[in-house]
């Protein structure tokens, strides 16, 4: 009997080594997917991003600075930041915020910017993650063949990838009518990007510095498919009320994605709103929301995840944060 016992123990011992041999396999295996790899290629279903497996999909990573030369904040554009933030900060995506106007963008160094964005989309394809490609301008309408013949390029390049994501317009003005400006402009740039990719993710900016997605709601583009609107807030400045109109827009269907955001108040500067920020994540978990915080950049104003100097190539430590690095950072490790 005792002979039979011990037989019995040592089964035990055996099958829970194996169990926990397999189980630490698994995690290793899931450790080893990457956001893509998971994901894989996304769609939008009502108001909702989802993934190839028809679930929601809620990504969570950080938008570079304005692309443009000279501004100082151009060299954080490498493989070693989209590197750190995949492995360390947990991203699932970057934002990649081509200048398009004003000194040192898209419309006056081409091939510089150019390159910044390449870097950002290739460094994020190897390492699995979705990448946003920004026209960075409030303007953009006034020049709308720049744009598409960007577009056209990108997605002649790019457009076989599930990683790639277009927003064709940051932030249109308050001055900026929907329908006679935006709207016209989206359509014909939409057009273009559909020649080439007929299914990859399109964000179109909204009046207002991306806040009226009630009007967009009220008068949504028609005949595409895979199609987002943007929805940016600043914690410190946008709140309730904000968050009316996103869920006025999201009750009559139209999919939202908060491709820029910050913690501070609206000018990039100002106070940190923990509090506030806390309410919207809340408010992005609630309704299965991706998101990307403002910014990569070590310029002196408390929206920058950096302090004066940061390694533009990764690998920083809470000493190289600033307080809104630090919470951004928790964040994203928490998605």
């Amino acid at each position: 009997m005792r002979l039979w016992l011990k037989c019995i123990v040592i089964l035990a011992v055996f099958l829970s080594a194996l169990s926990q041999t397999a189980d630490a396999q698994d995690l290793r295996a899931q450790s080893s997917l990457t956001p893509v790899s998971q994901h894989g290629k996304l769609s939008v279903v009502g108001p909702h991003i989802r993934d190839q497996n028809g679930q929601v999909a809620s990504l969570a990573g950080p938008s570079f600075f304005w692309s443009n030369t000279g501004w100082g904040q151009d060299r954080f554009y490498t493989a070693g930041a989209v590197a750190t933030f995949a492995k360390d900060w947990n991203a699932s995506i970057v934002r990649a915020a081509m200048g398009a106007e004003n000194s040192g963008s898209y419309l006056y160094d081409e091939d510089a910017n150019i390159a910044r964005v390449q870097t950002l989309i290739d460094a994020a394809i190897a390492n699995g993650l979705y990448v946003i490609v920004d026209w960075h301008s409030h303007r953009a309408e006034k020049d709308t063949a720049k744009a598409v013949e960007f577009f056209t390029a990108v997605a002649n390049a790019y457009g076989h990838t599930p990683n790639l994501i277009y927003e064709i317009y940051n932030e249109p003005l308050d001055t900026t009518d929907w329908a006679t400006d935006v709207k016209p402009y989206a359509e014909t740039v939409i057009d273009a990007i559909r020649k080439v990719d007929p299914d990859n993710l399109i964000i179109i900016g909204t009046t207002s510095w991306a806040q009226d997605v009630d009007v967009a709601a009220d008068d949504p583009i028609t005949g595409y498919s895979n199609i987002l609107y943007s929805l940016h807030f600043y914690a410190a400045s946008h709140k309730k009320d904000l968050r009316k109109r996103a869920e006025y827009a999201i009750g009559k269907g139209l999919p939202l994605i908060i491709s820029e955001w910050g913690t501070v108040t609206y000018n990039g500067d100002g106070f940190m709103d923990k509090k506030s920020t806390r309410e919207w994540m809340k408010f992005a978990r609630k309704h299965g929301l991706s998101h990307l915080n403002w910014s990569v950049s070590d310029k002196d104003e408390s929206a920058s995840m950096f302090k004066s100097g940061a390694d533009s190539h990764g690998g920083w430590t809470a000493q190289d944060l600033t307080p809104s690095g630090l919470l951004v950072r928790d964040i994203m490790r928490e998605w």
